[in-house]
């Protein structure tokens, strides 16, 4: 590394937030970015360690050490093809993932952690204000096509790689523009929809096909797909929720998370009129589950006018501390405090929902819960336990169910004839990602199970 004592002479800086009172105005990203020196002393923070856990900590082996030396050295370019060479799209990664890297760095072990997702985001955002960042096409191509079913992160990852190797490819999507989760999901104040765009053009120039408001399965039989190609690429994702099956779930005001945050996605892009609005406008929001998809409709709730959030997580209120049964460089499962937790969410942990209360036309107006704790068997699966005499009324006009995804839809899997587990994740090979029927192949969420973007 340049600076070998870079660790010892700088403290670990990201990029702060605008204010709450601002950034809650509208869904613009409202991060502010470090200046090129700050983000070059950042760089030489890096500890020449030896062993770089850091490659073990990120999904896709990203050189982190290699691409950290770069930038401390202003080499900017050359940071932005080591950073390219093992990731698609630095873009989406340097915004959203929770960055694992950070927990497996070296320096964490008892000091702040490198602060590499910040300098990957800026990085990318570098190669793209140079122009670095171009298409690649293909100087042959093999005659053989590929339908990539399903374009998230997966998806267009895997149909960039494809299409470098000289296949042609189609990208099959059933909304209305590529970008999955993404897109429809992922809030505007966390990634702004033009940098998908930005990079879909890049993909388009390199010779990649999309065809949106395309369901595969429904508009277009398996078989049909099947006899056009020469392979398949299942991506579409584990798009199915986990509900809450207690009294008063069907009444209105009692939402997925998911419908609501792709609804304002649509929203923030422009459409005026939907067949059911879902605003949490001067309500008071419950959104139960602590996850990721809990916090982004905490921030989209605040930005659409809230009374007042509340946010119900059933598990024990985690230590901000690494965990000791979850030593480095594992990811711990420890307290994490999101921008949009900290714009005015009251949290509540060890709690469960019992029951939703309605009026007398079908409106939502307000839950009961009771508190619980968690028996901790030594050999065995921790047993829930409710507390008696907790049972707590509480007033809101709308739920919003963050609790997870269970698997896949399996229409087009089940006209493929592929093999699920009983979580609908679809059987393949770690290798080679093959299923069961030649020529198919599945990647993603739709293989592993609901994961993180990266």
């Amino acid at each position: 590394m340049g600076k070998t004592t870079g660790f010892l002479e700088y403290g670990r800086k990201t990029e702060p937030y605008k204010p709450v009172d601002e950034r809650v105005k509208n869904f613009k990203e409202f991060t502010v970015p470090l200046k090129e020196n700050e983000l070059k002393d950042q760089g030489a923070r890096c500890m020449d360690c030896g062993i770089p856990f850091c490659h073990s900590g990120c999904p896709l082996g990203n050189l982190i050490p290699d691409f950290n030396d770069a930038v401390y050295r202003g080499k900017w370019e050359k940071a932005a093809q080591i950073l390219h060479a093992t990731n698609n799209f630095p873009e989406f990664t340097g915004r959203l993932c929770p960055a694992p890297c950070e927990e497996a760095c070296v320096l964490g072990i008892n000091e702040d952690p490198v602060s590499i997702e910040n300098i990957e985001k800026n990085i990318v955002e570098t190669a793209f204000a140079k122009g670095w960042v171009v298409a690649m096409p293909p100087e042959t191509r093999t005659g053989k096509k590929v339908a990539v079913i399903g374009s998230g992160p997966a998806g267009l990852a895997a149909a960039q790689q494809l299409n470098r190797a000289g296949h042609s490819v189609t990208v099959y999507e059933r909304d209305e523009k590529p970008g999955g989760l993404l897109r429809y999901g992922i809030p505007d104040f966390k990634m702004e929809k033009h940098i998908i765009d930005r990079r879909l053009e890049v993909l388009k120039e390199e010779g990649i096909e999309f065809k949106c408001r395309v369901h595969v399965g429904v508009d277009i039989k398996a078989e049909v797909l099947k006899a056009d190609y020469d392979a398949l690429v299942l991506s579409g994702g584990a798009t199915i929720r986990r509900n809450l099956p207690i009294e008063g779930a069907e009444l209105k005001g009692v939402v997925q998370a998911m419908d609501f945050l792709a609804q304002n996605n649509r929203r923030v892009e422009g459409v005026k009129k939907f067949d059911y609005e879902i605003k949490a406008t001067d309500k008071n929001v419950v959104v139960i589950g602590g996850g990721d998809t809990g916090s982004d409709c905490i921030g989209t709730s605040f930005r659409q006018g809230a009374k007042s959030v509340s946010n119900f997580e059933i598990l024990s209120k985690p230590t901000t501390e690494r965990p000791e049964d979850q030593p480095w460089p594992f990811w711990p499962m420890r307290l994490r405090t999101s921008s949009s937790h900290k714009e005015g969410v009251e949290r509540y942990f060890s709690i469960s929902t019992k029951k939703f209360i309605g009026d007398t036309k079908g409106n939502l107006k307000g839950l009961i819960t009771s508190e619980v704790e968690w028996i901790k068997v030594p050999g065995e699966r921790p047993v829930l336990k409710e507390i008696e005499g907790t049972e707590k009324e509480w007033p809101c006009e709308l739920v919003l169910l963050a609790l997870g995804f269970t698997g896949s839809e399996m229409t087009l899997a089940e006209q493929l004839g592929v093999e699920a587990d009983a979580r609908t994740n679809i059987k393949a090979s770690v290798k080679d990602y093959k299923t069961n029927v030649p020529g198919v192949f599945v990647a993603g969420d739709q293989r592993r199970g609901q994961s993180l973007i990266v």
